[in-house]
């Protein structure tokens, strides 16, 4: 979990949003520099690395080893501002955010179902038998889960998809761990990944979708 303050770090998106509408920069433009921004705001770099990052995992800007921080073609920036608008509030926005992440990993799954290459489905076999050697050791497999997930939306072929579900899971992994952590939860959620991996493997959507959905219920994220 971030240790930047969420009401710091969503006001710095709003404001390199202003800067890229004042300066009019478009697709191709150069940003000003992490220090330049830290200076301009009045923000610690901390704040404007975290902002950064999060427009970078959206693919809408990208650093160039040696050159710096690009605009990326794109439709809208209010997309940012959408999206995380809904992390790390109140509880209203949370809810808000777990149906959403519902939405967008249900309907990735779907087109995983006739997607999804042999790779993808050796990566997911691989996940779950590392999730299941962590656990025999008394390990919580957070970022085991974490990556089942990602692999699955990854699979979808839908690179705005994959963007958005990582917008909305990267910064709250705590609560899968959390959710883990609840008595019986990590043998069942261990099954329950079973499940979803076998349908997949035989690329049955209707059995995938209904495992899936049972299990986002049962993790309450």
């Amino acid at each position: 979990m971030s240790s930047v303050q969420p009401k710091v770090y969503l006001e710095v998106i709003k404001q390199i949003n202003n800067i890229i509408n004042e300066d009019q920069l478009t697709s191709g433009d150069k940003l000003p520099s992490e220090r330049e921004l830290s200076d301009r705001l009045d923000v610690g770099r901390s704040s404007v690395r975290e902002a950064l990052r999060a427009l970078e995992l959206l693919d809408l800007i990208e650093t160039r080893r040696g050159e710096g921080t690009f605009i990326k073609p794109f439709g809208s920036y209010r997309l940012v501002e959408i999206l995380l608008s809904f992390l790390l509030k109140d509880e209203g926005a949370r809810k808000d955010l777990t149906e959403t992440r519902r939405i967008v990993e249900l309907e990735a799954l779907k087109l995983a179902c006739d997607r999804v290459s042999d790779e993808s489905i050796e990566e997911l076999q691989h996940l779950l038998e590392r999730a299941k050697e962590e656990w025999s050791h008394g390990d919580l497999p957070v970022e085991e889960d974490y990556l089942f997930h990602k692999t699955i939306v990854k699979a979808c072929e839908n690179q705005l998809l994959l963007n958005l579900w990582v917008s909305l899971v990267e910064y709250n992994k705590v609560a899968i761990e959390r959710s883990l952590q609840r008595a019986g939860r990590m043998s069942a959620s261990l099954s329950e990944h079973e499940e979803i991996y076998q349908a997949l493997k035989k690329r049955d959507r209707t059995q995938a979708v209904a495992a899936m959905t049972l299990h986002l219920e049962n993790s309450r994220f």
